[in-house]
């Protein structure tokens, strides 16, 4: 019963090789990246498969396989909760608040808070998003540091050092279209290197009958008890990861919303929401939490030490090391660098976008070339990893990474959603309501970490001891609602012309400005194939006949693609119809600058088609 952790040399081989792979990727696809638009959205290009799968390795991060194996070690297939209440934010998601960014051509949150309320809202906005943001950047490096760390023989503070410094040169390199397409190898890498180690712990331990058989009967349920055990109970989960932690991943996380707003289409945003929540995340629950559940039954057979012998945190690696062979340990290490990197990647190019949209142009200098700010980004990411690396040790304090990562999320997050939900879904909701909500709200939670005791009227019948980490997040909510919905009613909303297109019940506004005029609704959404050649106009020039074709005119909005659809939209771009022309129906024209921009190919025919 052997649990010490040892890699070999074919390990450490294929964990080099993962680095170089993900170095050489980010330097490959960083020629794709020539504006800050690249660098934040990818020009906003990509197919819906390429932005879903790449969305996995962003929402794994490197705590997640250790934080959701320990709550699978010891509470069992309930760990799975986290994951699967996804479900409940989308309708609110993708028929609100990802489509109002994306037609409103937002390029972050606290942007859209100043259009929405003014300016000291958005003020109030950049600090929490960016404490969110920052702090998640440490608990991923931290996370990582602390399980390479006993591996590698090396102190964890040089594992978070090596680590910090391969993220940041990949991501002063490349940007969105970098993390996206290393994120879409590293979310394979994570689904297989997951999913293997379910098939060879099962194999391992004689087949899955087996393994049910010793996994203890409390552990083979789907949810955990209502309000027990104190540490891990359904209340408390519902109220910080299905709402305070779920709800921020996908509205308050500048990251998440541009990966999808990257999407060539609000339709294949939408595609992607809908695959990444039904399908993948399912999955990468299935990836992550499996390792706690096979170390659960093999206490049972004895295979390993039992529960109080180890620490829940490294069921994960025990788990691998001992049913893997060398090199495949190495796979399972390389996916949980995966995991963070690709966590850090997202994290990192969305603190870019708000540091340089929300604080460099409107507070420092907006008058400088975009090729200025494109530096700017670059730097900034790198400052971003050393920040993230400076907060390890407030982090690694914390008894357990659960508890780190609860107690963080509880306490920055549930203002902020709030806040969101209501200024989208309500337009009587205020600009000092917003503001103070973000403020107070934030405060009364924060309060609660040194006065544990102001949770316990609504704290579901949860014992102090543990439980109150989840139900901070509660009580977060409900004073966030309570202050949004009264200030609102005691101070003046702004009128209805002056948040066109920013709340759900003016959405067809949205659209309209994003097509700078009435939108087409009556398009063919057919792919044509075309032959381009450049010349000397503005945008692009097609014929006549395709016009009527797909039933579109001067001003509407087309996107040209490679033909490869392989590619994903790595090759492609969108343009406005300048003029119509009577030649050959297949012939098109268009400036040499966009030619530039869609990296097309000389020679190759291109696809051709109206999405919005």
């Amino acid at each position: 019963m052997n649990t010490t952790l040892t890699a070999t040399s074919l390990d450490y081989i294929v964990i080099a090789i993962y680095f170089l792979t993900i170095l050489g990727f980010g330097a490959w696809f960083a020629r794709y990246t020539t504006s800050t638009k690249d660098f934040f959205f990818g020009g906003q290009r990509f197919s819906w498969w390429l932005i879903a799968m790449s969305c996995v390795a962003t929402v794994v991060g490197s705590y997640s396989f250790m934080k959701y194996s320990a709550a699978g070690f010891k509470y069992g297939l309930s760990s799975s909760m986290t994951y699967l209440n996804d479900w409940l934010i989308l309708p609110f998601f993708i028929l609100g608040w990802l489509p109002i960014i994306y037609f409103m051509r937002v390029t972050s949150i606290p942007e859209y808070f100043e259009k929405r309320f003014d300016r000291k809202t958005r003020v109030a906005a950049i600090v929490l998003i960016l404490i969110y943001m920052i702090g998640y950047v440490g608990i991923n490096f931290f996370t990582l540091g602390k399980a390479l760390a006993p591996i590698l023989d090396m102190n964890m503070y040089v594992v978070i050092v090596i680590i910090a410094i391969i993220s940041a040169i990949y991501m002063h390199a490349g940007g969105q279209t970098s993390v996206i397409m290393t994120d879409l190898l590293q979310g394979f890498v994570l689904l297989a290197a997951g999913l293997s180690l379910l098939y060879l712990g099962l194999d391992y331990m004689g087949g899955f009958n087996v393994f049910w058989e010793n996994l203890p009967n409390d552990h083979r349920f789907p949810l955990a008890k209502f309000n027990e055990p104190p540490k891990f109970n359904f209340v408390g989960i519902f109220w910080q990861d299905a709402l305070a932690s779920s709800v921020a991943f996908y509205f308050m996380n500048q990251g998440t919303l541009m990966r999808f707003m990257s999407a060539k289409s609000p339709k294949d945003s939408f595609k992607a929401v809908f695959f990444v929540v039904l399908i993948l995340m399912p999955l990468a629950s299935l990836a992550i939490a499996n390792s706690g559940w096979l170390g659960s039954a093999m206490t049972e057979m004895g295979l390993i030490p039992s529960r109080e012998m180890i620490n829940p945190d490294e069921i994960f690696l025990i788990v691998a090391n001992l049913v893997t062979q060398p090199g495949v340990f190495g796979l399972i290490l390389a996916a949980l660098t995966a995991a963070l990197m690709s966590t850090i990647d997202t994290l990192i190019t969305a603190i870019c976008a708000i540091f340089v949209n929300d604080i460099y142009k409107p507070f420092i200098d907006d008058q400088k070339e975009d090729a200025y700010y494109l530096h700017v980004a670059r730097m900034v990411a790198i400052a971003c990893a050393v920040i993230g690396v400076l907060l390890v040790p407030i982090f690694a304090a914390e008894k357990t990474i659960y508890v780190a990562h609860g107690k963080f999320i509880a306490t920055v997050t549930p203002a902020m959603i709030v806040v969101i939900l209501l200024s989208v879904f309500w337009k009587r909701f205020t600009a000092n309501a917003a503001f103070f909500t973000l403020i107070l709200g934030s405060a009364i939670t924060a309060i609660s970490a040194w006065f544990p005791e102001m949770i316990e009227p609504i704290a579901h019948g949860v014992s102090p001891e543990g439980g109150y980490k989840f139900m901070r997040a509660f009580l977060g909510i409900l004073c966030a609602f309570i202050l949004g919905l009264g200030i609102s009613f005691i101070t003046q909303p702004k009128a209805d012309h002056e948040i066109q297109g920013l709340t759900i019940d003016s959405y067809h506004k949205a659209r309209e400005f994003f097509k700078g005029g009435q939108p087409n609704d009556s398009f063919n959404p057919k792919k044509v194939p075309v032959d381009y050649q450049a010349r000397d106009i503005s945008g692009l020039s097609i014929s006549d006949k395709l016009a009527e074709e797909l039933r579109v005119g001067v001003g509407d909005i087309v996107y040209l693609s490679d033909q490869r659809w392989w590619l994903g939209g790595l090759k492609s771009i969108h343009i406005k119809i300048e003029d119509l022309h009577s030649e050959e129906k297949e012939k098109v024209y268009l400036a040499e600058n966009f030619i530039k921009q869609g990296h097309f190919v000389p020679d190759k025919k291109l696809y051709l088609e109206v999405l919005i």
